[in-house]
């Protein structure tokens, strides 16, 4: 018997492409047993109409109160997904579901747990698009260590052990690779085509990279520290100790030798900003935890959903 496929796709303000990609899904996945599942997250245009206007046997739409951002509504998508293996890929017209076959093989033929597509020709603009996924890409390489070619595709195949597995709050949807090598995933990787983009705006930056700096810093404490967080801690502890003991021994050696050392304002500039940049990551760190144990503790979701539609049903209240 062969498996079932659970396709998520999220959508903000794709009123032009839900249809086609649809349509194009469809002719992908003939002979699959499969469903689409759509996410609005939180569209202010007609997309959230155009889905409910289209009759298709396998659609299933879960609509946003709120725009959450994309991680939340991939979360979401597996969540409600019942496929074997569950396919992310974005709405804009840009990946090719017909890539979709071969990577179901893929993953049926090998152990990966993950297969992740690969952008071979992009089709989008040197200066927004490509350059500063090229700079992510790299800086997430380096420092998480997981080798992926290309982070930013949005096109992959998991095992829905997997997937269902992942801790995607915030925005750390770039980072699934990384997320799913903390639980002991195999990932492969193949060519995929990319397509121009061809109705709507696209909803990535320059200002993205520094988002993923920022993340980034997350990743590295969940792959190194997860588990002995005072290796970190402890460590910049007595860093921070014993670089504070020899700033106080030379100024002990001031003050007997004479000099004044109060008010020295780039002393103090720089403490301050030692201490404070400190503080803010901490902080950063802690507060993330807390809200992972605050969700994951008591069984609830970082999303709220309007309204979940299946074929045959009408539209009932989400959790």
């Amino acid at each position: 018997m062969r498996k079932k496929i659970s396709v998520v796709v999220c959508v903000y303000n794709e009123e032009d492409n839900v249809r086609p990609l649809i349509e194009q899904i469809t002719t992908a996945l003939q002979g699959y047993s499969y469903e689409i599942i759509y996410v609005d997250d939180g569209s202010t245009d007609n997309t959230i109409q155009n889905l409910k206007a289209i009759p298709h046997p396998h659609l299933k739409i879960i609509e946003f109160r709120k725009n959450y951002g994309q991680s939340l509504a991939l979360m979401a998508g597996i969540d409600y997904s019942t496929g074997d293996f569950i396919v992310t890929m974005d709405g804009d017209l840009q990946n090719d579901p017909a890539d979709i076959p071969a990577m179901l093989r893929m993953i049926e033929s090998g152990d990966a747990d993950i297969i992740a597509g690969i952008r071979k020709k992009r089709q989008d603009g040197f200066i927004l698009r490509k350059f500063p996924s090229m700079i992510a890409n790299w800086i997430i390489r380096k420092t998480s260590g997981v080798k992926m070619k290309d982070y930013g595709c949005a096109l992959k195949v998991f095992r829905a052990e997997i997937a269902k597995d992942l801790g995607l709050y915030g925005e750390l949807h770039r980072f699934i690779p990384v997320l799913a090598s903390l639980e002991g995933a195999k990932i492969a990787q193949m060519d995929v085509r990319h397509h121009p983009r061809q109705f709507g705006k696209s909803k990535y930056g320059l200002s993205r990279t520094f988002k993923v700096v920022s993340d980034l810093l997350l990743m590295l404490f969940f792959k190194k520290y997860m588990q002995k967080p005072m290796h970190l801690f402890g460590n910049l502890g007595v860093l921070s100790f014993t670089v504070g003991a020899l700033i106080n021994l030379y100024l002990v050696g001031l003050k007997i030798a004479g000099q004044d050392i109060w008010g020295k304002p780039l002393l103090m500039l720089g403490l301050m900003l030692v201490i404070g940049g400190i503080q803010l990551v901490t902080i950063g760190i802690i507060v993330e935890i807390q809200m992972r144990t605050y969700f994951e503790s008591q069984n609830k979701r970082p999303y709220q959903v309007r309204r979940v539609m299946e074929p045959g049903k009408e539209f009932v209240e989400g959790r």
